[in-house]
């Protein structure tokens, strides 16, 4: 029998085995924030990648956001060496996962299987993917025990919050260098027919409009800050949302309305601080001296950081000229660069072909309208050789009774193995 249709046999021979491990996992509610039970289930994927011959190293993010003695955030590393030098290819998860929100139907931490969906927080962003991964490579070494190069898989912390915490720290410590790493897979639910090369940029700024606290009842004696950031909104919804409805792209990003340049209000607060909820008196009568929203933008491939931060900063200026007294600080959160791996990369070529060959059908090539870990593989880590590909349905991932399917699964798990012996099996 080819190798390939051993592999794809022995992968379909797993299907209980993918089963069960996609259910332990959702079934530690690793969320963040705060970043709870990290240790748990990295210690859990070492365990399993050990008993398959995996050197493991378990790191610890110190100092980043969120990390501390209660949260601290973990990583997991492991890495099988093969017979023969050459190049490596890693698999990397991030293993935290957003609030559970209202709406279930399942228990959103029972990994519950019904008529083939494993459903779970987590389950198709990006647990099933993790799962996928880690059967393929056992598979692949069953099959294909005497390969050339590495195989490395890592469960990373704080992706939904960042990734400053898992990869953007490993990436600071060397852990993704070309030198050391070759190809990238990174498992994000993206369908299983797609291959992303990339996401938009993005740019978090907080706007604050300033004014002069005067009592309720004589407005007049003081200064409105709301009213103030009512003008920039105001400003915003007939110049600046217009025009970047303009704004196009030739990347391929998906949903269709992410073909655009976006900006979303994030948030909005004025006045005083809203009261624990036991509390139940009033609020004082007070003429709010601060405004503050923070804003979302996400730009283009197209686009550069100069241009998106000068149109907030002239828009801005532009409300100050017209309106008196009108002061404001901008201060920005968090940047992240647009990223697109080239269709002609390594990584995206063998990916492609193992589509072909296990779906009957060419690939399609998108590109996320929000940043994931790529980011820090690509800017910090200097190696473009990178994607996300993995099981899942986008729409599903933080919603109501996640899901991933079993068949997803499987099939993402022959297209990674198939794409380990395309990169590894040669002599």
């Amino acid at each position: 029998m080819p190798l390939p249709d051993q592999l794809n046999a022995e992968i379909d021979a797993r299907r209980e085995d993918l089963i069960a491990l996609t259910q332990d996992l959702l079934r530690i509610p690793t969320l963040n924030p705060p970043g709870e039970n990290y240790l748990e289930i990295c210690e859990y994927l070492s365990n399993r990648l050990r008993g398959s011959g995996f050197t493991v190293e378990l790191i610890r993010a110190h100092g980043t956001p969120g990390d501390s003695e209660k949260y601290p955030r973990w990583n997991m590393i492991a890495r099988r060496e093969g017979k023969r030098p050459g190049e490596c290819v890693h698999f990397n998860s991030h293993i935290d996962v957003v609030d559970v929100g209202h709406g279930w139907t399942r228990d959103p931490f029972g990994g519950e299987l019904v008529d083939g969906k494993i459903y779970g927080r987590g389950a198709c962003d990006m647990k099933g993917g993790l799962a996928a991964s880690i059967v393929a490579a056992e598979a692949f070494l069953a099959v294909n025990p005497d390969f050339s190069g590495a195989i490395e898989i890592s469960g990373t912390a704080d992706e939904e919050s960042g990734g400053y915490g898992g990869v953007a720290y490993l990436a600071e410590k060397g852990y993704f260098s070309p030198e050391r790493v070759q190809h990238v897979i990174i498992p994000e639910p993206l369908n299983k027919d797609r291959i992303c090369l990339g996401h938009r940029g993005v740019w978090w700024a907080e706007i604050e409009t300033h004014g002069e606290i005067a009592h309720g009842s004589m407005p007049f004696l003081g200064d409105c800050a709301v009213r103030h950031m009512g003008a920039v909104l105001e400003e915003m919804e007939e110049n600046l949302f217009p025009a970047l409805a303009q704004k196009r792209t030739d990347m391929p990003v998906v949903p269709e309305g992410a073909r655009q340049s976006t900006l979303n209000i994030n948030s909005i607060h004025g006045g005083q601080s809203e009261g624990d909820e036991d509390f139940t008196g009033l609020p004082s009568p007070c003429v709010p001296d601060s405004c503050r929203v923070v804003i979302d933008r996400r730009f283009l491939l197209e686009e550069n950081i100069e241009d998106v931060q000068a149109e907030i900063r002239d828009l801005l200026e532009g409300v100050e000229k017209k309106r008196e007294n009108f002061r404001y600080d901008l201060k920005e959160l968090h940047r992240v660069l647009p990223t697109m791996t080239d269709k002609d990369a390594p990584v995206v070529k063998t990916v492609a072909k193992a589509i072909a060959q296990t779906m009957g059908k060419e690939a399609e090539y998108v590109v996320s309208p929000g940043t994931y870990d790529q980011k820090h593989i690509d800017r910090i880590g200097k190696l473009k050789n990178c994607i996300a590909y993995g099981p899942g349905i986008l729409d599903l991932a933080h919603k109501p009774d996640e899901y991933v399917g079993v068949e997803d699964m499987l099939d993402s798990a022959k297209v990674m193995g198939l794409s380990l012996l395309e990169l590894l099996a040669r002599p």
